[in-house]
């Protein structure tokens, strides 16, 4: 059983639009990120929802068909208004006055038409949403698959918190880009196409006058986006840098606390809010300026069209329903113009979000796994290092030349100075790493012969550092061996002498464990996780100074426990206070990525040589202390 503590937060700044609009009301979204690779990102994007194509298909076809049913609508109505005026004015004349039948059916052919479009437009958004959320599930599980391949050289040049991020933010950002984009870029370019057909049936001349006055807002459009984008780009970094700020001041509260830094803590703050605070009112204001430019110009246009229409109207050249009909198709056909300059931005997004996530899903995995072996666990004890080297990049080689034997069922220590390599032959022990050179054998076997899920099930580990999930305690605990009834988790906590204080808990062994396990002190995690590898009940013990957290009394019983657990198993201790590895059958001295001493303590002692002069610093260190 391995472990590993993992760092749950991840500081993300999330991205923030701006408002804005155009002849229609709709909103500007402003510049983002921007893929390395557009076209390539796109085009493997599409091949990736290649198994979505019937539905994406389906989605289109209904986008298209809620369009045109809502398209006819103002055509059809301006006919009722042509009625409803021309039976006023007959009626004025002397004439048969307005024909409600007539109008009353056309009302009824326009709710049919909208409840259609309604309808339609309802089927493509359901599919849409579902297609989304499908892509955005099928990603996490590529991306989760993905992490338990990709070997720990990935992760030390990599934060924890940019693996959540692929799995978050730009999985999220897909989600929303492709609900909004997919179906947007089909019923906008219909719509436009549309718009614009039924505004030349209704008059050649109005249409140009239109076509001229829509430049004029877009060109306003840019000329603010420009202005306001520097902001908006200060606005997102000072964001991020003022939750960094309060993160990393929460994270060390007790320390900047135990420093008398809340003055300072606070002068930065005001620093970096003051600065966010300027960037964000000057952008809202410019982007917010947007709005009611392009509705000035909008309104003058309208004006424009209206006396255009009305002189057309005189001249019997188009109706009053037409001119009706026109203005409400102008409103339409600036909408799909704004959508089509926000989907650009979004496809950028989405783009750069798939980039990022389609990189990760790139990167090497671990080496192809061998043939699994029949496992005998039962005989499971020898281990051998032969000349074994490893560096964790070509220019920094940690293990040069490490050969050692060990025996059935005998107590390893492992001692040295910080960097000697002590942690690192656990880590290739356990296969977390392949060896540049050499080999390591288990009862004569290559661990390259196992696969990785066989060889690690040969072990348990008790780490310094604990790791406890969100649960119950007895789950902590049975997460040592799956299948433990209730009454082999009890036992194992006796073993570990942790029975004792689990039974005075709220719950007992029901007690639930927060994510950081803060409900529990630091010691009492270290017998959980001690428990938790005896319960496992493994052949080959790694034992990194579990006892560090604790107290000198509870020591003394976890190291009765761990003698009575290390007997007949081959167990490797990584030992950091050598007073505790003094029955130790053999002893590994490492420095420099070497054995530069072996033997029992006695004889190490007798030598004078490293050992003898760390033991003696530890010493003199105790007993001044």
């Amino acid at each position: 059983m391995s472990e590993q503590s993992y760092d749950k937060s991840a500081n993300r700044a999330m991205p923030h639009r701006g408002p804005g609009g155009g002849f229609g009301g709709h909103g500007m979204v402003m510049p983002g990120r921007k893929a390395k690779n557009f076209k390539g990102t796109i085009k493997r994007l599409v091949q990736y929802l290649g198994v979505y194509q019937y539905p994406i298909l389906l989605c289109f076809v209904f986008a298209a068909a809620s369009v045109v049913f809502s398209i006819l609508g103002p055509k059809i109505l301006g006919k009722a208004t042509t009625a409803l005026f021309e039976g006023a004015m007959g009626k004025i004349s002397g004439g048969a006055g307005i024909d409600f039948n007539y109008i009353a059916h056309i009302l009824a052919v326009l709710l049919v038409l909208y409840i259609v479009s309604s309808l339609f437009g309802y089927i493509q958004s359901f599919v849409m949403s579902g297609v989304a959320v499908k892509v955005s599930y099928r990603f996490r599980k590529d991306i989760s698959e993905k992490i338990n391949r990709l070997p720990l050289n990935y992760f030390d040049g990599v934060s924890q918190g940019e693996v959540l991020s692929r799995v978050t933010n730009d999985v999220d950002t897909l989600n929303q880009s492709l609900n909004q984009s997919l179906s947007q870029i089909v019923t906008s370019i219909t719509t436009l196409v549309g718009v614009l057909v039924m505004m030349l049936t209704i008059s050649g001349i109005m249409t140009l006058a239109t076509l001229l006055i829509i430049p004029l807002s877009f060109a306003l459009s840019i000329i603010i986006a420009r202005l306001s984008q520097k902001h908006f780009r200060q606005q997102q970094a000072y964001l991020g840098h003022v939750n960094g700020h309060i993160e990393e001041m929460y994270g060390g509260h007790l320390i900047m606390k135990a420093f008398s830094g809340e003055k300072k803590s606070v002068e930065e703050f005001d620093r970096l809010n003051k600065v966010l605070y300027n960037s964000a009112w000057k952008s809202q204001f410019l982007s917010g300026l947007v709005m009611p430019a392009m509705s000035f110009i909008g309104n003058i246009g309208f004006v424009f069209m209206c006396i255009l229409g009305g002189w057309l109207a005189v001249k019997k050249a188009i109706t009053v329903g037409d001119i009706q009909a026109f203005v409400q198709y102008v409103r339409s056909f600036t909408q799909p113009l704004t959508q089509i300059a926000s989907i650009s931005n979004t496809l950028q997004q989405m783009a750069a979000a798939a980039e990022r996530v389609f990189e990760f899903l790139d990167e090497k995995e671990e080496a192809p796994e061998a043939a699994r072996l029949q496992k005998e666990r039962d005989t499971v004890n020898h281990v051998e290092f032969r000349n074994v080297r490893f560096g964790y990049s070509p220019d920094k080689i940690v293990i040069r030349d490490f050969s050692a034997n060990v025996a059935s069922g005998q107590k390893v220590a492992i001692v040295g100075p910080t960097g000697a390599g002590k942690t690192t032959m656990v880590k290739l022990l356990m296969r977390f790493y392949e060896l540049d050179g050499g080999t390591i054998r288990i009862d004569g076997h290559d661990i390259r012969d196992f696969t990785r899920e066989d060889l690690r099930s040969m072990f348990g580990m008790v780490l310094q550092d604990t790791w406890l999930f969100h649960g119950t305690i007895m789950e902590n605990i049975r997460y040592g061996r799956q299948s433990a009834a209730d009454e082999e988790v009890i036992g194992a906590a006796k073993a570990a002498h942790c029975d004792s204080f689990i039974r005075t808990l709220p719950d007992g062994y029901n007690m639930v464990l927060d994510e950081e396990a803060s409900n529990i002190s630091q010691g009492q995690k270290q017998l959980l996780t001690i428990a938790r590898a005896i319960l496992a009940d493994p052949k080959i013990l790694i034992l990194d100074e579990a006892t560090s957290s604790v107290d000198t009394r509870t020591e003394v019983l976890i190291q009765k426990a761990m003698d009575q657990l290390m007997k007949g198993r081959t167990s490797f201790v990584i030992a950091h206070r050598l007073s505790t590895i003094r029955d130790a059958d053999l002893i590994l001295v490492m420095s420099g990525g070497d054995i530069v001493e072996q033997g029992r303590h006695e004889e190490l002692l007798k030598k004078g040589g490293v050992y003898a002069e760390l033991y003696r610093s530890q010493f003199d260190m105790e007993q001044t202390g």
